[in-house]
């Protein structure tokens, strides 16, 4: 509100509305953007009930103990396993309806490079569930 005096020697307050006039015009044009989108359907598919039962879920199958040793050898569930065998055992369990977990136990002074094969043929036999213990 802007207050001036004029010569009548009153108060003549006028107000500016000017700014007000601007936020309302953006105001109708956001909304007459946005409501036609809003009056269109939209198809969902929702899911239907179903009354099939649902497959009941398999036991997982005991975790695979891997044991990283130092000197480079490495454990399959306590007895040693020699690293080309390896590769084909993790195929097998990957190969599997359901994985199991393979836990993996590293010796502080083991090799860095012997865990990272073994990962490497985790990783290729696509296994999922890995854990380290220790």
């Amino acid at each position: 509100m802007a207050f001036s005096s004029n010569s009548s020697g009153g108060a003549m307050a006028d107000m500016n509305v000017t700014p007000l006039v601007d936020v309302m015009l953006v105001l109708l044009i956001i909304f007459m953007v946005t409501a036609p989108p809003l009056s269109y359907q939209i198809q969902v598919d929702l899911p239907q009930k179903s009354t099939v039962d649902p497959p009941k879920e398999k036991e997982p199958p005991e975790p695979i103990d891997i044991h990283v040793q130092a000197g480079g050898t490495v454990a399959w569930n306590g007895s040693p396993v020699p690293m080309a065998t390896l590769q084909s055992q993790f195929n097998v369990e990957g190969a599997r309806d359901v994985q199991p977990t393979i836990n993996i136990t590293i010796d502080p002074e083991a090799e860095y490079e012997t865990l990272a094969k073994v990962l490497a043929r985790t990783k290729n036999a696509d296994l999922k569930k890995i854990s380290f213990q220790e």
